[in-house]
């Protein structure tokens, strides 16, 4: 697929690129995004040219991952973010935001904006989001985003080598108005 960009009152989203590899470098120099990611620690500028000149390039280009740069409209990095395809109808959503720009908002109105568009241009039936066990700040954009809490996951993410609890959730098209491409029965209440 041809990368796309998506946009908001506050934000565009768009495929980084080269011009991008010394601004994703500067962020993920942040010790939250190192520890509570599974990007390389330490973080060299080799990283950064790698994913903005290959990885993000070759998962749209074979519609395995669509990977975002949110970007203010002054063009300056707030975050990443990326719907990585795991099986026929669902991706898993996984973003950061850039340190001098959290807490306002900019992540979940990503999220939010990008599992839209996944719901109805790819046919997405369901957005998952895990994280580690302990990461509360990506937590709370998940369930800000809209993201139902399903439970904690043992041994399901390998961070550096190190397998390690997660919590996940998802997130629906029915829970931003939005049709379904396949019929979804949901388990009878108890």
């Amino acid at each position: 697929m041809e990368p796309v960009t998506l946009t908001t009152d506050r934000l565009l989203l768009r495929a980084p690129g080269p011009q991008d590899t010394e601004a994703v470098y500067a962020a993920a120099q942040d010790p939250d995004i190192q520890r509570w990611t599974t990007i390389p620690s330490p973080y060299l500028l080799e990283h950064a040219r790698g994913f903005t000149e290959q990885m993000a390039p070759d998962g749209w280009a074979n519609d395995s991952m669509f990977t975002f740069g949110v970007l203010l409209p002054s063009g300056v990095l707030v975050g990443m973010l990326s719907m990585t395809m795991r099986s026929l109808g669902t991706a898993e959503i996984g973003f950061w935001g850039t340190k001098e720009h959290r807490g306002h908002g900019y992540i979940t109105e990503a999220c939010v904006t990008a599992a839209r568009w996944g719901f109805t241009r790819l046919s997405i039936d369901r957005v998952e989001w895990r994280a580690e066990v302990g990461n509360t700040a990506s937590r709370a954009v998940a369930e800000r985003a809209g993201f139902t809490l399903e439970g904690t996951l043992r041994s399901a993410i390998n961070n550096k080598g190190v397998r390690r609890d997660c919590w996940v959730g998802s997130l629906l098209p029915s829970d931003l108005g939005l049709p379904s491409t396949a019929p979804y029965l949901p388990a009878p209440a108890r």
